[in-house]
C-alpha cells in the first residue's frame, strides 16, 4: 500500500492533482480541505495516501493529515459510502464540522452534501457515533493562494468545475459559484469561491 507520498506538484485541478516523484507522476484525488492547503505550483508537497485497488480502477486519495485521512477511512467503512462520497463528505465540510454534525444527530445539516440523503445521513450518525467517540478534530488553518494567471471566467469556470465532480448538478454549481462571487467578488481566487459556495450550501 502508498502510505505517503512527497514530490512536486505539477498540476492541480480539484479535486485532482499530478505530483512528480522522482520522475514518476501521481495522479491523486484529495478533498478540498486539503486542496486548500496545497503549496504553489511548483514546490514540494506531501500527502497521506490511501490506495484504493478494484476491478477497473486504481485511485490514490491523498490527505493533508493523519486525522483527515483516518477520517475517511472511517468513513468509507459505513454502508453504502464508497471513497468519491467520502471525499465529497470531507470536501463539503471540515472534519471537525462533520464531528459535530454526527454527536449532534444533526440529519439535516448532513443532508445538504451532495450524494448525502436522509437515509445514509442516518446511517452515518448511527453508525460513525462510536467511533468518533472519542475524536479531537484539530482546527484546519488554511493559506489564501490561486494559481498563476487565470481570468476571472477561469476563477469562475474552475470553481464550478470542482463542485460538479463532489456531485453537484451543473446548474447548481453555477448558482452556488454566482452567490459567492456576489460576497467574494468575482475576481476572488477559485479556492475562495469554492470555500463561499460551500458554506452557503451548508447553512441553508
Amino acid at each position: 500500500m502508498i502510505g505517503r507520498i512527497t514530490g512536486i506538484l505539477l498540476e492541480k485541478q480539484a479535486p485532482e492533482l499530478l505530483v512528480d516523484v522522482h520522475g514518476l507522476g501521481y495522479e491523486v484525488q484529495v478533498s478540498l480541505t486539503t486542496y486548500f492547503e496545497l503549496p504553489a505550483l511548483g514546490e514540494t508537497v506531501t500527502l497521506h495516501t490511501h490506495f484504493v485497488v478494484r476491478e477497473d480502477a486504481q485511485q490514490l486519495f491523498g490527505f493533508a493529515s493523519h486525522s483527515e485521512r483516518s477520517l475517511f477511512r472511517s468513513l468509507i467503512k459505513v454502508s453504502g459510502v464508497g471513497p468519491k462520497l467520502a471525499l465529497a463528505i470531507l470536501s463539503g465540510m471540515t472534519a471537525a464540522e462533520f464531528v459535530r454534525c454526527v454527536r449532534a444527530s444533526d440529519v439535516a445539516t448532513l443532508t445538504r452534501l451532495p450524494g448525502v440523503g436522509k437515509k445514509t445521513a442516518e446511517r452515518l450518525v448511527v453508525e460513525m457515533r462510536d467511533r468518533l467517540a472519542s475524536w479531537d478534530a484539530p482546527a484546519i488553518t488554511t493559506a489564501p493562494g490561486s494559481i498563476a494567471g487565470p481570468t476571472p471566467g477561469d476563477l469562475l469556470e474552475e470553481a464550478e468545475s470542482a463542485l460538479i465532480s463532489l456531485g453537484y448538478k451543473p446548474q447548481e454549481a453555477t448558482r452556488m459559484v454566482s452567490a459567492a462571487a456576489a460576497e467574494v467578488g468575482d475576481d476572488a481566487a477559485s479556492e475562495a469561491l469554492i470555500r463561499q459556495a460551500l458554506k452557503n450550501a451548508v447553512r441553508k
